[in-house]
């Protein structure tokens, strides 16, 4: 159902150095690539991220209680990714852990802010 998150950045090529590696570390790759914005995926029509600097022309800002969340396959990959997003400059938000039955999650923000978090179920 979801096709792409848009997350606004004031600095369109840091945040595209970030979500690179961070993006790459799940077989992500830049699926669209203009002036203004950039969008990973990792294959044609499937759900994609993208940052964008804002079409109004105003600053980037987070928005409260907003978040995206990265889908992996194990308890590994959401340790590997949530290590990765910090390595590259990213702020912890909540460390890799249990949050529920069934629910495994590691929680950080990018470098305009923006709150992501990887999780597993099972």
């Amino acid at each position: 159902m979801i096709g792409y998150v848009t997350l606004g950045t004031n600095d369109l090529e840091r945040a595209g150095k970030f979500y690179d590696q961070l993006l790459g570390e799940l077989g992500a790759s830049r699926m669209m690539d203009q002036d203004t914005f950039i969008a990973w995926g990792t294959a044609p029509g499937a759900p994609m991220l993208s940052v964008i600097k804002p079409f109004d022309g105003q600053a980037a800002s987070v928005g409260n209680g907003v978040m995206v969340a990265l889908l992996v396959d194990s308890r590994e990959k959401v340790s590997a990714l949530h290590a990765k997003a910090l390595e590259l400059g990213g702020a912890d938000e909540g460390a890799p852990g249990e949050r529920g039955a069934g629910f495994y999650a590691g929680y950080f923000r990018d470098h305009d802010g923006n709150k992501l978090n990887a999780f597993c179920l099972g």
